[in-house]
């Protein structure tokens, strides 16, 4: 099965703006970004460069729920021309961070069977939880081949910033 990633029916306008938020109602609808109430936000986005950025709705979009049975698969990325950024948004508490970097892992392996994730340079994965907004250390031997295997870093925390 051939999986685009970049299909703009999934795809948002491309923001430039310097502060937004992701979101997940965790109804069974696909991730979006939000800009004016706060409050809905699992993760921040921060973009202070103002790059285009555009925000893509993996889980619901790009794979149906019917797709891929058994695979995980993370809520959204984040691109643009240089950056890409898989992101996993939750809203729980307990152990969560297991699933979300399965969930991410599972989808980088998606991506890199249908894309060139060599053509960006900046590449990260976030594990998202309004619940645990504050960064949470991995460890260096699970982020060492996470890195090793994708050429993508790895971090726990609902703040993304944008270099």
């Amino acid at each position: 099965m051939s999986i685009n990633f970049l299909n703009r029916n999934c795809q948002e306008t491309p923001s430039h703006r310097d502060i937004f938020g992701l979101c997940d109602a965790q109804d069974g609808s696909r991730a979006y970004t939000n800009t004016d109430n706060p409050a809905t936000w699992i993760a921040t986005v921060k973009n202070n460069r103002n790059i285009a950025l555009i925000f893509t709705a993996v889980d619901k979009c790009v794979l149906q729920d019917h797709d891929e049975i058994g695979r995980g698969r993370c809520d959204g990325l984040l691109t643009s021309e240089e950056h890409i950024y898989f992101v996993e948004l939750k809203n729980e508490k307990g152990s969560w961070v297991t699933k979300a970097i399965d969930q991410l892992e599972s989808t980088i392996k998606f991506f890199i069977e249908n894309h060139s994730i060599e053509d960006f340079r900046h590449k990260k994965a976030f594990a998202c939880n309004k619940r645990h907004n504050k960064f949470q250390e991995i460890d260096n031997e699970l982020n060492l081949r996470f890195f090793r295997t994708y050429k993508v870093r790895l971090d726990v925390q609902a703040e993304i910033i944008f270099i």
